[in-house]
């Protein structure tokens, strides 16, 4: 493992360590998540997976820390973090902002190698898709009706005054970050993408979806959920069978 100048101990959660495993998994949450979103995958995973969780800056126990507001900052940072556990073969999964912020990281893991095996890409529209948002613009009210209207926040959090001034902040880089992101005109990765969609995602069309196949010149899949955008808590177990199948096919290479 190479030495980093960032604390990936800072970065990365491991619930359920398996260092014997053959695949690693690295979970990217979506803005204001935090890495225990993906405790489930990482004890449904374990042991025949190590599975890593990102903890990005400014929540949890990181929430004395300021968060990035910048997606390509954010990506160099986990990139760098991540780059010790590359000795194991990668394969990324990131929910909404973690889709985008998995795509950087691949690519810059590409420009290097080792490829990740496969980036699954979950609830957000394809990179050069964009739409014209600003909710990191708004009041904290406005803040916290987006978390109601998303129905992706623990409901005891948002009825919880003290504790939803505390994520305010991080919540509101978050969505600065992938609001003002644009990718590189023609990124792309080499590894395949799977993209993952609830039918009725008021943040991703199907189109939009679609799109990510231009992202990558490796294969591509998309597989589309009953629900909106965190169908993956109601179709919990749908999304581990693809997990799963990923994990138990055949070979699991760069490139499968």
């Amino acid at each position: 493992m190479s030495s980093t100048s960032v604390d990936s101990g800072l970065w990365v959660r491991r619930f359920h360590p398996s260092p014997v495993s053959a695949h690693r998994l690295v979970c990217f949450p979506h803005a204001g998540g935090s890495a225990s979103f993906y405790l489930p995958v990482s004890a449904q995973l374990s042991p025949k997976v190590d599975v890593l969780c990102v903890q990005y800056p400014g929540r949890q126990d990181r929430r004395s820390e300021k968060a990035v507001e910048d997606i390509g900052v954010l990506a160099d940072q986990v990139f760098e973090a991540l780059s010790d556990w590359a000795d194991t073969p990668l394969t990324f999964f990131g929910h909404s902002m973690g889709a985008i912020v998995a795509f950087e990281v691949a690519r810059r893991f590409e420009q290097i190698g080792p490829e990740p095996v496969r980036l699954f890409a979950s609830g957000r529209r394809a990179p050069s898709r964009y739409r014209d948002e600003n909710v990191h613009q708004r009041s904290d009210d406005g803040i916290v009706a987006e978390l109601q209207a998303m129905s992706g926040t623990d409901a005891r959090v948002l009825d919880d005054e003290e504790m939803l001034r505390m994520v305010l902040p991080a919540l509101r880089s978050d969505y600065k970050a992938v609001e003002t992101y644009r990718s590189e005109p023609g990124a792309s990765v080499y590894c395949p993408i799977t993209v993952l969609v609830g039918d009725s995602d008021s943040k991703t069309t199907l189109d939009e979806a679609q799109d990510w196949e231009k992202h990558t010149t490796g294969g591509f899949d998309l597989k589309v959920f009953a629900g909106g955008h965190f169908y993956l808590t109601e179709r919990a177990a749908d999304v581990m069978a693809v997990l799963n199948d990923h994990f138990t096919a055949d070979s699991v290479s760069p490139g499968a």
